[in-house]
């Protein structure tokens, strides 16, 4: 496959929405379950040998290299998650050994990506109900990343129905070095999206808002800011 050109991303205020499950401020459930220190302990023992993050940061997986994570940085462990935590099928430009860092330029655009995938997840139940919160996690990005925002040329990586031929150039790229892609988001025909394959590129990263999405028997969910604790 053709590779992209590449071109020049100086973006501030990127948008990447992550269920506040994961947040980093959040209270490990861990710690709400076990009935001693010592209990906590061995539960934290066990967590340690099959979470995917704290593997990488051994180098215990076979797609992320420990020195390219970061530490000592705020919400590294979120970025490292990013990277460490892959969907077992793989997303539109990472396969299931290595994820990547996806943003948008826009928080509209987040959400359109947001929406439509727990959309098809809810269709598939067939009941359009969940009310689930989201936090906004911006991020700056200074780097020169392959460009394939011509939707026709690049019709078949940007398929809205297949991760095929957008895995396939990805790995291909990551393989070539490649710091990663500027892309037209599928979801929202105004938005434009990021994805980062290095870790150190996802800089400044800050929390923004805290979005609750609610599906109310409708496939299109209503959502509202929820008020700082």
């Amino acid at each position: 496959m053709n590779h992209p050109p590449t071109t020049l991303v100086r973006a501030q205020d990127t948008h990447r929405l992550i269920p506040s499950k994961y947040s980093a401020r959040g209270e490990s459930v861990l710690v709400r379950i076990a009935a001693s220190d010592e209990d906590l302990a061995a539960l934290f023992d066990l967590d340690g040998a099959t979470n995917d993050r704290l593997l990488g940061q051994i180098d215990l997986l076979p797609g992320v290299d420990a020195r390219e994570l970061v530490f000592g940085v705020p919400y590294a462990s979120i970025v490292n998650a990013a990277f460490c935590h892959a969907h077992p099928l793989g997303s539109r430009f990472n396969g299931p050994d290595r994820g990547a860092w996806y943003a948008a330029r826009a928080l509209r655009t987040a959400q359109a990506e947001i929406i439509f995938h727990k959309t098809v997840a809810l269709a598939e139940i067939g009941r359009f109900e969940d009310s689930v919160t989201y936090d906004d996690y911006l991020a700056d990005i200074s780097a020169e990343l392959h460009d394939v925002t011509d939707r026709a040329a690049w019709a078949e990586v940007l398929a809205p129905d297949s991760y095929v031929a957008s895995q396939h150039l990805a790995a291909e790229l990551l393989e070539a070095g490649s710091l990663g892609l500027t892309y037209p988001s599928v979801r929202d025909r105004r938005g434009t999206c990021y994805a980062l394959f290095r870790p150190v590129l996802v800089g400044h990263v800050r929390k923004g808002a805290t979005l609750r999405f609610t599906w109310d028997g409708s496939p299109r969910p209503a959502i509202t800011e929820e008020a700082a604790p």
